[in-house]
């Protein structure tokens, strides 16, 4: 009987790849270089540099590095039916592959696609009680990256499925670290990435991996997931690249906050700098589950919380990298304590495919008013512009756009479905930053 991991092959290797397609790839690879970039200069990145410099050279330790990075700003991009963050596990490896092979970049954004496409796959096919305690882009993340770093090994069908069984042997990664504000979300993306180039280059070596990861008695699906939907791995093998499905962040904070957050962008422009007596977010069960901090006590928490999220969008028209620091913390304490939380139906019934929130704001002047939103800004469904992804990258990257490296580097990324060869990444183990000759 073929195993869902040679199906799930043969389905990728089957699709068609369209030069629309590897344009979308590009506009991808440069959302999560961006944020590789802009993730150096937090405490987590510059912890990770430090110790990164005592590690090996090769294409999966520089992954590992990368990936971390990439995380940490919490403006990466989503895939909703997964909930799995695949560009920052995808895309590192594949370039620092790439590069090394030599290849061109229809090659390494090929690779892009069908890293995308797996873990997505997985992903969606986990059920919604694996999300409970497992960290989906952690566990799935593997089979994304081992993906990707087969297509660009050159490694047959029997190698891929060897390599994905490595990869999915090495699942992991817990949701503990959120209730105790630790930094291993961080590690999660890395292990992800270099996991993804340890199974798939131990295959090319011969090394096998089991068939029946996914589906075994004791694999995957048996031991991680209480409500696996195996048959949605291989479903719809004629929709468009999961690549394609997947969401751009425009705010820094956990996406689960965004559809509150964009409806009370919206209630700002209404409430003429009016400051509400009380906030009430109705959304979807998992957002409250994961996002339900009244009180945030640091700047990773805040990037958590749906009541703080919602209040800066309310009292600032806007949320950057600087709405979570201590002093914003406490200038809207008071408001985030009074803002409810509760679920809605029609919102968790949609959940995972569609995410969305309603704000419900009462002022002083006994004026209540709403906003309502079934998807986030940068969702497919309303998706960021070629000239709003370029600002988000030179914005992430710490840059005003002006600069000859910034904008060269974007040039660059852009034009990958035409280059012949791949640039350098824009991150080396030897300190050399932000480049890319």
């Amino acid at each position: 009987m073929r195993s869902l991991t040679t199906e799930l092959t043969d389905l990728i290797r089957s699709k068609p790849v369209e030069q629309e397609d590897l344009v979308a790839a590009a506009h991808f690879v440069l959302d999560t270089v961006a944020c590789v970039i802009g993730g150096q200069t937090s405490t987590p990145g510059r912890m990770l540099l430090e110790w990164f410099q005592n590690a090996g050279r090769d294409p999966g330790r520089n992954a590992f590095l990368a990936s971390g990075l990439a995380h940490i700003l919490e403006i990466d991009d989503l895939h909703r039916d997964s909930v799995t963050h695949p560009g920052c596990v995808v895309v590192p490896l594949a370039w620092h592959l790439a590069e090394q092979q030599g290849a061109s970049g229809r090659e390494f954004l090929t690779a892009v696609l069908y890293g995308y496409e797996a873990g997505t796959r997985v992903g969606m096919s986990v059920g919604p009680s694996h999300y409970k305690a497992w960290h989906n882009t952690s566990t799935c993340g593997p089979f994304g990256a081992t993906m990707a770093a087969a297509t660009l090994l050159k490694l047959d069908q029997e190698q891929t499925v060897w390599a994905l069984g490595n990869a999915g042997t090495q699942s992991c990664g817990l949701w503990q670290f959120l209730p105790d504000k630790a930094m291993s979300k961080h590690l999660h993306t890395a292990h992800a990435a270099e996991a993804g180039f340890t199974a798939a280059s131990l295959a090319a070596h011969g090394f096998t991996g089991a068939d029946h990861i996914l589906e075994g008695e004791q694999g995957f699906f048996r031991a991680l997931c209480p409500d696996p939907e195996p048959d949605v791995l291989v479903g719809e093998p004629d929709a468009p690249w999961q690549l394609r499905r997947t969401s751009m962040k425009p705010w820094p904070c956990c996406r689960h906050t965004h559809p509150a957050l964009d409806a009370a962008l919206e209630l700002h422009h209404l409430i003429n700098g009016e400051k509400p007596i009380s906030v009430d977010i109705q959304t979807y069960q998992v957002a409250i589950d994961v996002c339900n901090q009244p009180s945030p006590d640091t700047l990773y928490a805040a990037k958590f919380s749906l009541q703080h999220c919602v209040n800066a969008a309310l009292s600032d028209g806007k949320v950057g990298f600087e709405s979570f620091d201590t002093s914003q913390r406490d200038r809207l304490a008071v408001f985030s304590k009074n803002t409810t939380l509760s679920v809605t139906p029609e919102f968790n019934d949609a959940f995972p495919q569609r995410w969305g929130a309603t704000v419900t704001t009462t002022l002083p002047s006994g004026k209540v008013i709403s906003a309502v939103r079934k998807d986030c800004k940068g969702d497919p469904e309303s998706p960021l512009l070629p000239s709003e992804i370029i600002k988000k990258a030179q914005m992430v990257m710490g840059q005003d756009g002006q600069k000859k490296g910034s904008m060269e580097l974007i040039k660059k990324i852009l034009d990958l479905p035409q280059a012949p060869k791949m640039p350098r990444f824009p991150l080396h183990a030897t300190g050399e930053q932000n480049e890319c000759a």
